[in-house]
């Protein structure tokens, strides 16, 4: 049997679903990524020299970015091996992760990239386990 991935990511986490001769498995990855802080509800600092405190937002968006790189390695150093992926997520990370797997020549595995809302461990297993039993049949 060849070995499919199912994984549903947001720039907080991946959910990876693995199936091949040895069964399922799923697996979390948390990404620790922070976004950049912003100010609540539009209310404004009294400190003076405000911006002087606050880092700047090229250094910031830099950081996000580094991380997630490493984010994104940790998934693929776990789907590497994968004869077929499926990626699917509600926003932008799973267009950024398909990009990284192109760069990475793993292009050719991914069978599809679909937009999805946030799902629990079990629906994205079975949402995994229903699309390839359909490529199948």
């Amino acid at each position: 049997m060849k070995t499919i991935v199912g994984l549903w990511i947001d720039h907080r986490k991946a959910v990876i679903v693995v199936v091949s001769d040895k069964g399922e498995k799923t697996k979390v990855i948390e990404s620790k990524v922070e976004r950049q802080q912003g100010r609540f509800d539009g209310v404004r600092s009294l400190a003076p020299y405000e911006a002087q405190m606050v880092p700047a937002d090229d250094s910031r968006e830099s950081k996000f970015t580094g991380q997630l790189h490493g984010f994104y390695d940790q998934i693929i150093s776990v789907i590497r091996d994968a004869d077929s992926i499926l990626l699917f997520g509600p926003g932008e990370a799973k267009g950024e992760l398909k990009n990284r797997l192109e760069r990475d020549k793993l292009g050719a595995h991914i069978e599809a990239v679909e937009t999805e809302d946030a799902m629990t461990d079990r629906q994205i297993a079975a949402k995994v386990r229903e699309y390839f039993q359909r490529k199948k049949g």
